[in-house]
């Protein structure tokens, strides 16, 4: 079966407690954990990347999609957030708010949040995912 990315996503970590250099295809960016967790917060966590990259994919499905239909609907904007809960099972629920600065249509609303659905990394999200980890 073919990866998705062409090229591994890698990460490394040294002595410094939570501070992870993670390498892409074009460069590198850290991670850390926030400062009341002992990490330095030099860097976005784990969490808040997950997020990201969420708010990311619906931005650019939604603004692909509204470029396609010539909707005047200059700009777009997000809020993610998550929790979970233990019942028995954990269950998490992420929040996704997404809101205009200028008025747009009921309708158009309605078809964007069925767009948003189907942006791949929420797909991804909500299919079954396997992790095969090696050592």
């Amino acid at each position: 079966m073919e990866n998705a990315l062409e090229n591994d996503i890698t990460g490394h970590i040294g002595t410094q407690k939570y501070l992870c250099t993670i390498t892409w295809r074009n460069g590198q960016f850290i991670m850390d954990e926030p400062e009341k967790i002992e990490g330095r917060d030099l860097g976005p966590d784990p969490y808040t990347t997950l997020l990201a990259s969420l708010a990311a994919c619906t931005l650019s499905t939604l603004r692909m999609y509204i470029d396609r239909k010539g909707w005047d609907i200059p700009e777009i904007n997000i809020a993610l957030n998550f929790h979970q809960e233990s019942n028995p099972e954990l269950t998490t629920t992420i929040t996704r708010k997404i809101t205009f600065p200028v008025a747009v249509e009921a309708d158009i609303k309605k078809r964007l949040l069925i767009i948003a659905e189907k942006c791949p990394v929420s797909k991804l999200l909500k299919s079954t995912i396997i992790i095969d980890t090696l050592l």
